[in-house]
């Protein structure tokens, strides 16, 4: 895993990591963890030609079945793009320096919020102006946000001397 400096942003992730060890509901879904590792699969293999789902599927050790699901969440909101047919297959919509992690776990976790109040598809609270840990909740999700926001595929995707690199 990579090892990072000491920070304010740092502290607060490996804080989240741990509730999220204790909070089923918070957690990256598998779906979201595949996800990222088909988009870097498909940035480390970048050609002219589109990749087959087999190769992929092959290469990252996912099944066909469940892997077709992500990949066409991922088409239909535009990272990817998909051709079927001989030849057919899959490949990046834009390079992979213009993916942020943020950008496709909100595709297929369906939002990054700690709390409910702060999800975007729930209606407010009705506590919610007289909530005494709102700002803390949403200063929580702003530094998550800009964390993984500010990790690209081409980050994940760049090949670091052993034993300095994102694990997923």
């Amino acid at each position: 895993m990579m090892r990072f400096p000491v920070n304010t942003y740092n502290l607060v992730i490996l804080w989240v990591m741990e509730l999220r060890e204790e909070a089923e509901h918070m957690m990256i879904s598998t779906k979201g963890r595949y996800a990222l590792r088909v988009m870097v699969d498909l940035a480390e293999h970048m050609s002219c030609s589109y990749t087959p789902l087999k190769e992929i599927a092959r290469r990252q050790e996912i099944s066909e079945k469940y892997l077709e699901s992500i990949l066409k969440v991922l088409v239909k909101n535009g990272l990817l793009v998909g051709l079927r047919g001989k030849g057919g297959g899959y490949r990046l919509t834009r390079d992979p320096s213009l993916y942020t992690v943020g950008e496709i776990l909100r595709l297929t976790e369906g939002g990054l919020a700690q709390v409910p109040c702060l999800d975007e598809d729930e209606s407010s609270c009705d506590r919610m102006g007289s909530c005494r840990t709102v700002e803390m909740w949403r200063g929580l999700d702003k530094v998550i946000n800009d964390y993984l926001d500010g990790i690209t595929v081409a980050d994940l995707a760049e090949r670091i001397d052993e034993g300095n690199y994102y694990v997923i």
